[in-house]
């Protein structure tokens, strides 16, 4: 799993649509505004996120983007996921009780990394966004 500008972003605005869960829809321009982001880079997240029903959009006057569920039902693991994809920090990569690597070797590092790997899964998926708004 990556970590990038992508997902820095995106996580921003899924916390702050969770920051704002009671007040409805907000414009993709305003969490622009607030969060820094460009509007073209933010419209390409949410396509994405929407695709992925993290999020859902209302057309019209009132229109924008809302949590397509409560913030305690979104945990960060899968934000990052539908961003970034299931590719690994690693070069090996884990897929169900097979492990893959990139550079085809059977190397000793290979059971550490995938420690930390499923490590770093296991707490993404911990952390929902209702955890990271104050």
């Amino acid at each position: 799993m990556k970590f990038s500008t992508r997902s820095t972003y995106g996580l921003k605005a899924m916390i702050h649509l969770a920051q704002n869960w009671q007040k409805g829809s907000i414009p993709l321009s305003a969490i622009a505004n607030n969060e820094n982001i460009s509007l073209g880079y933010l419209e390409r997240i949410f396509a994405v996120l929407k695709k992925a029903k993290l999020v859902k959009s209302e057309k019209g006057a009132s229109g924008g983007y809302a949590l397509s569920r409560s913030p305690e039902d979104i945990d960060v693991y899968s934000i990052i996921n539908t961003l970034e994809g299931e590719a690994s920090s690693f070069h090996c990569v884990e897929k169900g009780d097979k492990v893959y690597c990139g550079k085809k070797c059977e190397c000793s590092v290979e059971p550490a990394l995938l420690k930390v790997a499923r490590a770093i899964s296991a707490a993404l998926k911990d952390i929902k966004l209702s955890d990271l708004i104050g």
